[in-house]
């Protein structure tokens, strides 16, 4: 495989803006977003509620509401999606765009069995693709994502299967047509740790075995640990900070990120007092001047209050923090 920085990126986001409006306000809920996806890597977007993580997904799939206003570029290899006709843009969604949602029991139709959906997601974009050969290929994607007796479970109805059967069901049909890109939009939110685990391992060997671009939705920091190489971390509508995974664990330089990785259990550090940021995350149409997260942010200072960072490189990683070189120094904690 050649590296990734010999070949253009599969998926480019430049300067995206998500505004909605409705009954005479705005709400800017996406705010300049950069970043870029290669073939065959697994880019991670992470954050509380409300910081953007899903619109972005959802602006990338065309997806957004009527009253959504996108501004910006979205490119997938290489072609403009901002301002694509609906008809072009389901010809990509499902052929070279699948989407993993967050729960698979209201993504599912209730009344039809898997084995119909499956095969409709099939034919929508093989339509001369027979009866036969499609169910046939329904049996192969569930015993892809490693669903056992996978041709008598065709029949079966959404509810009849386990949580994490479902999950695997909604991730067999998201690769249907060998898509170049999935997004995994907080994928395994509703399920226990062990099959969480396990839903996990199917994505990850689908991405390394079919060379696909995925971009993992979360709040779990544990999650992207384990599966991903480079994380975006967004609050506000913004990404705070950007970098390799390593580097923003062990360096960030946004209090924002810190603030997310005190929360997190460490069984490296058995004794590591976990410490939640205070206050809760700005309404998207009510967004602080300056920094956003100087109400909650224990370094903030009148600069925070006055002036808005940029997204810059500040040593291992990209900080969007007038102090971030200083805030790299600090204790990982919240509160210091």
């Amino acid at each position: 495989m050649a590296d990734d920085t010999e070949r253009p990126p599969l998926l480019s986001v430049r300067d995206l803006t998500v505004t909605f409006a409705a009954h005479g306000a705005t709400a800017q809920a996406v705010r300049g977003v950069d970043f870029d996806l290669a073939a065959g890597e697994t880019v991670g977007i992470v954050g509380e509620s409300g910081s953007g993580k899903s619109v972005t997904a959802l602006a990338i799939m065309g997806l957004l509401a009527g009253n959504a206003k996108i501004n910006g570029s979205i490119k997938l290899n290489g072609r403009e999606l901002v301002g694509m006709d609906r008809r072009h843009l389901r010809k990509i969604r499902g052929k070279q765009v699948g989407m993993v949602f967050q729960d698979p029991l209201t993504s599912l139709n209730p009344v039809i069995p898997i084995g119909k959906q499956l095969a409709e997601a099939l034919r929508i974009h093989n339509p001369d693709l027979s009866r036969r050969h499609a169910r046939d290929r329904s049996v192969e994607l569930l015993q892809m994502v490693s669903i056992p007796d996978a041709r008598r479970r065709l029949d079966n109805y959404p509810f009849e299967l386990s949580g994490g059967m479902r999950q695997r069901v909604m991730i067999a049909m998201a690769m249907s047509n060998e898509p170049s890109l999935v997004i995994a939009d907080e994928p395994t939110t509703a399920l226990d740790v062990t099959i969480q685990a396990q839903v996990l391992e199917v994505l990850q060997q689908l991405q390394r075995e079919h060379d696909v671009g995925v971009m993992l939705i979360t709040h779990d920091l544990g999650v992207v640990a384990g599966l991903v190489k480079r994380v975006l971390v967004m609050y506000a509508g913004r990404v705070v900070e950007s970098g390799a995974v390593d580097p923003v664990f062990d360096e960030p330089g946004h209090p924002y990120t810190r603030g997310l990785l005190a929360c997190l259990p460490r069984l490296d550090r058995p004794r590591f007092e976990l410490v939640p940021i205070k206050g809760a995350p700005p309404s998207a149409a009510h967004i602080p001047s300056g920094c956003a997260f100087h109400p909650r942010c224990p370094q903030a200072t009148a600069r925070c209050v006055a002036e808005d960072p940029t997204l810059l490189d500040h040593g291992p990683t990209r900080a969007a923090c007038h102090y971030a070189d200083d805030v790299r120094r600090l204790p990982l904690t919240a509160s210091a």
